[in-house]
């Protein structure tokens, strides 16, 4: 069956008319897809009636008045011209077959009579003048309209009139009778319209949005309007605004739909809440034909395609229009039936999610499945949903434990902070008895992570007292003793007794095992030293390891086991590579915690500036005030770098930031007491750095965590006391760290001959801080090897070796500006002096620097000692170092370039 465009259906039209005036009668039955142009054409073959001669005669359907009886045939009567005789005669049968109608009679007889006299009147009137009758959107006429219309269409083959009715051959549920009847008739053509094609597409969009736009976006407009007109006026001023299809277009899409049978509606709203093809006919409770009719109508339409909406916009704009009530009654159904169907279980829980409600078994069991596939597929935000729906509707009291468990996880990955809330609910189920093994370690952990040390104390003193562990509380026991052990040992006395049940348990679970694994050898680590075994074995574990659910502690344990060896180069990549990882899987939390460690890596390599960056960004991803304990690990790597980087003001605030006091209950409290001390040495505070360094030590000679590899706490003691005026104390510390009997750390044994060499003779420093240098070289730390060489130029200069020092000049600075150390490189910087062998610098260390350029800026040293918050000794050690390096004997010879410097 031909289709037609515009030009070629008003040419067709017009010839029908002129057959029609000339003697010959002809119908005209216009159809097509929605918004193809009928009511357009119609009007525009009514405006030409006179052109030929003929008067037109119009009425239209309306969904509204589809019910009212013989509402069209009325329209005709009073817009015909007779007789008033006629009329009122015509008018009255009218509504006597109204009546009958609406009585339920039948009124077939009337029917006839009204038929007879406006067909005798219309065949008069056409002697005088030929008739241009035009019924538009005739599908939306009453049954008995339609009916006395086919009966005058039968009357007019050799009459002047041409009878016009248009309307959709794409009927749903109210079949167009007349559509039927009239096409059997011989003096009667259909005029099939069709949408744009491609290039009247292009065409079209040429004429409404500008040439760059219309040529860029024509084949596209084309696709998702399938030539629907409407559609592409819609999408042209979208393209020509945004570049992508919006409101109009969506608002275009409703303009079709609300036009069109209302079951194209209800099956467009069904087809918008199942997202995907689906049995939108078992979803409206309707049959199956009638909805693969509609959906080939809507297909049809340039709506939809392959069943589904062209665009996400198109959906979007369907959905917004449905009602609140029915929205969600149309999710909630759709989810039971995409259950029954075998959907894929985010399919199922996204309905239940729309439809705000999970109130059957079924419900909550689908949903805690979608939220684990989305979390393993880094989908966090969904899955916390899919867990915060699932729990609202579980009544079972231990599956709800459960639930809020996996929730406490899942917001754990963005933000540790958020699932605070459901830490006090977790607590009531466990001592109600709701609370799982595996599910009560959790607990703990979280209470601890928030610096509730006693509660936490107390759930793990609570294991002992649930009854019969399962097997996944076992090995979650298993775990967390072997987690407890190098993160936070003082914990390990509250955890139940270990039995042979605990290893076995755990021996069956690969995954367990291998957390185990890295948990042990992070304490091994931490505890023995370096070890080329325990290195490999890191690396071993972390090419199996990825950031899924269970496995982000033991890709912690791996890096930090990789860095505490001595292997931080090996270190680097891995953690870069899960850092990508986290962020591809948005995991703001993960990628926080690992910052934090990429941050401790820099500072072993040296690396100032980059850990520097790293410990900020993990504090800016989570702010500290939701990093708990662990808070510790960024701000202990900001001041280590900030020390080493002579940053002392700015990293002021985070040396004042509050830190929870169950911190020093933990690793990451050492972490913290570590990075103060260097801190607070580099501002010139020795007395404190000494009391923070003898604590540290304190802690993990009591928890078993002094390995030379993890805090060299020693060597920065010594390095405090040599500075306090107590090289024998300091030197005695130092040796004491150079002959512990277990595993050898390079880099630690090279800072501690720096240090020694500080603490000794001068006749011996060369010596010793040549084979500092040669250590921290190998130990691939740049920034304490700079250190070394720094100290090595001043030991060639205090025996007057300048030529020696000079050499080592230029490498020490190149160091210590790769480093970012940049009071290292202030001081290796070329400049004048008042002593010393001609061209060489003598070197002022960045503390010994500032308390220069304040006394030669006239600060007494009471001044200098409030300014700088050290003692008056300090102030006065610092002095007499300065003078003896400048070869000056009082403050008024000090060299006027240091005047300002403190500014």
């Amino acid at each position: 069956m031909a289709e037609h465009d515009q030009v070629q259906g008003m040419a067709l039209l017009r010839g029908l008319l002129d057959e029609a005036v000339a003697g010959r009668g002809r119908i005209a039955v216009v159809t097509g897809p929605i918004a193809a142009g009928k009511s357009r054409l119609l009007d525009g073959l009514t405006e030409h009636a006179f052109d030929h001669g003929a008067l037109p005669l119009t009425a239209t359907g309306s969904r509204a008045e589809r019910d009212l009886p013989l509402g069209v045939l009325s329209q005709l009567v009073r817009n015909t011209p007779m007789p008033e005789e006629h009329r009122a005669t015509t008018l009255s049968l009218l509504r006597e077959g109204a009546r009958a109608r609406l009585a339920g009679e039948t009124p077939d007889h009337v029917d006839v009579q009204i038929v007879d006299a406006l067909c005798t009147v219309l065949l008069e009137l056409s002697e005088r003048c030929p008739l241009l009758i035009v019924v538009d959107d005739a599908h939306h006429a009453d049954h008995g309209s339609q009916l006395c219309l086919s009966y005058l269409a039968h009357r007019v083959r050799y009459a002047k009139i041409m009878l016009v009715v248009g309307g959709t051959d794409q009927h749903v549920r109210q079949p167009f009778l007349l559509h039927a009847g009239l096409l059997r008739l011989p003096h009667c053509r259909r005029v099939g319209l069709a949408h744009l094609s491609p290039e009247q597409v292009a065409a079209r969009m040429a004429e409404r949005a500008d040439r760059e736009t219309a040529e860029r976006y024509a084949a596209r407009c084309h696709e998702l309007s399938g030539g629907n007109r409407l559609l592409v006026d819609a999408l042209a001023e979208d393209f020509q605004e945004t570049g992508a299809p919006g409101d109009r277009y969506g608002e275009a899409v409703l303009a079709c739909l609300h036009g069109a049978d209302p079951e194209l509606l209800r099956v467009a709203r069904a087809l918008a809440v199942l997202g995907e093809p689906g049995p939108a006919d078992r979803l409206l409770g309707e049959s199956g034909t009638g909805t693969a009719q509609a959906v080939r109508t809507l297909t049809r339409a340039g709506l939809l395609a392959g069943g589904r909406f062209r665009h996400d916009a198109a959906r979007s704009a369907v959905l917004a229009a449905i009602g609140a009530a029915d929205r969600t009654g149309l999710h909630h159904r759709a989810a039971a039936l995409t259950y029954q169907d075998g959907a894929a279980a985010t399919v199922v829980a996204d309905h239940l999610l729309l439809a705000g409600r999970a109130d059957e078994p079924w419900n909550v069991s689908v949903l805690e499945e979608a939220a684990g596939h989305a979390l393993r597929d880094g989908r966090v935000e969904p899955a916390i949903e899919y867990l915060k729906l699932a729990w609202r509707g579980c009544t079972d009291q231990r599956w709800r434990a459960r639930i809020a468990t996996k929730l406490v996880r899942a917001k754990w990955r963005i933000n540790p902070s958020t699932p605070a809330g459901q830490l006090a609910e977790l607590t009531d189920a466990l001592h109600q008895g709701h609370l799982g093994g595996g599910d009560a370690v959790v607990l703990a952990k979280a209470l601890l992570w928030h610096g509730h040390a006693a509660d936490t104390k107390d759930v793990l003193s609570h294991l002992g007292n649930l009854d019969e562990l399962d097997r996944e509380g076992m090995t979650e026991l298993a775990v967390a003793r072997a987690w407890f052990r190098g993160a936070c040992p003082p914990f390990l006395s509250h955890l139940p007794e270990p039995d042979a049940r605990e290893a076995a348990c755990a021996a069956h679970s690969l995954t367990a095992a291998r957390r185990i694994e890295s948990a042990n050898m992070l304490v091994k680590a931490l505890s023995e030293g370096p070890s080329a075994e325990t290195a490999v074995t890191a690396e071993h574990v972390l090419r199996g390891s990825h950031l899924d659910e269970m496995s982000m502690d033991t890709v912690e344990s791996a890096l930090l086991t990789l860095t505490y060896v001595g292997r931080a180069d090996r270190a680097a990549p891995w953690c870069d590579a899960f850092i990508e990882e986290a962020v591809r899987r948005r995991a703001p939390s993960r990628q926080a915690r690992l910052s934090a460690i990429r941050a401790e890596i820099g500072l072993r390599r040296g690396d100032l500036a980059a850990a520097s960056r790293d410990a900020r960004r993990a504090l800016e991803i989570i702010p500290p005030g939701s990093w708990g304990v662990a808070v510790g690990a960024p701000l202990g790597a900001l001041l280590w770098a900030g020390a080493a980087m002579s940053r002392h003001e700015a990293c002021l605030p985070y040396a004042a930031q509050p830190v929870p006091e169950a911190m020093l209950d933990t690793r990451f409290g050492l972490l913290y007491l570590y990075g103060k001390a260097r801190f607070t040495l580099m501002a010139g505070q020795p007395g404190q750095a000494l009391r923070d360094l003898r604590l540290c030590g304190e802690l993990t000679g009591r928890w078993g965590l002094d390995g030379p590899g993890f805090l060299p706490w020693r060597v920065d003691a010594a390095e405090c006391l040599v500075r306090l005026g107590d090289p024998d104390e300091g030197r005695r510390l130092v040796e004491e760290e150079l002959h512990r009997g277990r595993g050898r750390s390079t880099r630690v044994h090279g800072m501690a001959m720096r240090v020694l060499a500080a603490a000794g003779e001068a006749r011996h420093r060369v010596n010793l801080l040549r084979r500092a240098a040669d250590l921290l070289q190998a130990g691939g730390d740049r920034y304490e090897l700079a250190r070394a060489l720094f100290d090595l130029v001043e030991a060639y200069h205090a025996i007057g070796e300048y030529r020696r020092g000079g050499m080592l000049v230029q490498r020490a600075r190149a160091l210590a500006q790769e480093c970012h150390a940049d009071g290292l490189s202030r001081a290796l910087s070329p400049g004048g002096h008042d002593g010393g062998a001609p061209g060489v610098q003598p070197i002022l260390s960045d503390a010994e620097r500032r308390v220069a350029a304040l006394a030669a800026d006239g600060y007494s040293n009471r001044d200098i000692s409030a300014k700088l918050h050290i003692t008056i000794s300090t102030v006065e050690q610092h002095l007499t170092r300065v003078y003896r390096k400048l070869n000056v004997s009082r403050r008024a010879d000090l060299p006027s370039r240091l005047v300002g410097e403190h500014r």
